[in-house]
């Protein structure tokens, strides 16, 4: 059993990277659905957000190439030279890490748990993890809650939506008497308009590609729902334009913003493209009287936020540190509960066997004494494998566990 990830994130691929390999739902659960077809990969789960797309893998040997054709498949590859990889306690910690926010843009976000219970969710239900990545998942989630319980990294934190309104009213010098337009009515998109109303922004607009979710959160919001064929026209007259939608391809592009330009007739317009991919076209940044921020320009706005959270992550990477030398210990005997099973089941079928037989000799047996026979037989059976089986877990770790693994295969189970 080798535990690997293999991806990339944002300290190691810009957006223009990033976006070109993130997946939505149905694609991560198709891919997972068809991984009988990459030898080597016994269980898997993808984990693909704004910020990284990661492949968690238990694998049958120490060579992660099927990992890399898994990825090349799914997303279309070109990205070798900014993937990483870690395998076996680093595995471990890395995902506890990033369940724990501790590997987040702005570290204490919250999102990255509830993004890591839906990665996991979607791959046991797509029937692609076992008793390894339900152990280390289940375990990374009770992680991250307990760091959300036990240190204060998520109090006074920041999220990718409120920094995007940071920025916003720090570049323009507050949002006070200002209007902004929204692209998309998601989570984080809602979060931002949560954001712009607590810095009494004025008017907000929402555009959504379904009309009636725009609505929806217009009605949330005292903001006012637009048409999405519209949404450029409602431009005409606002400061600010978030984008977050889930869109594959720009839904801002170049030639609709120059034309709303010349509507503006010069005035300036501030565009945060929050979304991976994008949906603003980077060429807009070239029109004149546009300033376009993405995702990975919010970095510097949450530097006030630092010392804080690095403080308080100490705490939550101690509490990393003795989860992952906990599950780590606990790891090391699942290599031979297959060897463990496959004894106790040969066991049980000769068992099974010569109580039959016996049986078969004795016709006038009553149901009480044929009980008392088979409770007997497993009483035998458990007494004889204790030894063995404790000797089997004694010797894990040492030079001796290869030794007792192959005695075990050699004298109780080979034919």
């Amino acid at each position: 059993m080798q535990l690997k990830i293999l991806g990339l994130n944002y300290k190691t691929a810009p957006v223009e990277v990033r976006e070109k390999i993130s997946l939505d739902k149905e694609s991560i659960r198709r891919g997972l659905e068809n991984l009988d077809g990459y030898d080597e990969i016994e269980e898997a789960v993808i984990l693909s957000t704004c910020n990284r797309t990661e492949i968690y893998a238990v694998t049958s040997t120490n060579c992660a190439a099927n990992i890399k054709n898994f990825m090349n498949d799914l997303t279309g590859g070109g990205v070798e030279n900014f993937l990483y990889e870690y395998d076996g306690e680093n595995c471990v910690r890395h995902l506890f890490e990033v369940g724990a926010s501790l590997d987040s843009l702005i570290i204490g976000e919250s999102q990255i748990l509830s993004q890591v219970k839906e990665a996991y969710s979607i791959a046991k239900t797509a029937g692609a993890t076992s008793t390894v990545l339900n152990t280390l998942f289940n375990k990374a989630i009770a992680v991250g809650k307990l760091v959300r319980t036990e240190t204060r990294i998520a109090y006074s934190s920041v999220s990718i939506s409120s920094a995007a309104v940071d920025l916003a009213a720090k570049k323009l010098g507050g949002l006070k008497n200002r209007s902004a337009l929204i692209f998309g009515a998601g989570k984080m998109a809602q979060l931002t308009a949560q954001h712009l109303k607590a810095r009494d922004i004025e008017k907000i607009f929402v555009a959504n590609r379904h009309y009636s979710r725009a609505v929806e959160m217009a009605e949330k919001f005292n903001a006012q729902a637009v048409a999405w064929e519209d949404a450029m026209t409602a431009a005409d007259n606002v400061d600010i334009i978030i984008t977050s939608t889930g869109a594959p391809h720009y839904v801002v592009k170049t030639w609709q913003t120059q034309q709303l330009m010349t509507r503006r007739q010069g005035r300036e317009i501030f565009f945060v493209d929050i979304a991976v991919p994008r949906d603003v076209d980077p060429d807009v940044a070239k029109i004149s009287g546009v300033t376009l921020y993405n995702i990975d320009d919010l970095e510097s706005v949450v530097e006030s936020h630092i010392k804080f959270r690095q403080e308080e992550a100490k705490s939550a990477r101690k509490i990393v540190d003795a989860n992952v030398a906990a599950i780590m210990e606990r790891f090391k005997y699942l290599k031979f509960r297959p060897l463990m099973a496959n004894l106790s089941q040969h066991a049980e079928n000769i068992r099974a066997r010569e109580v039959r037989r016996v049986a078969n000799k004795l016709p006038n047996l009553s149901d009480d004494e044929r009980k008392v026979i088979d409770q007997m037989s497993k009483m035998i059976v458990r007494k004889l494998l204790r030894m063995p089986m404790m000797r089997l877990n004694a010797s894990v770790g040492t030079n001796d566990e290869k030794f007792f693994a192959d005695a075990m295969k050699a004298l109780l189970l080979e034919k």
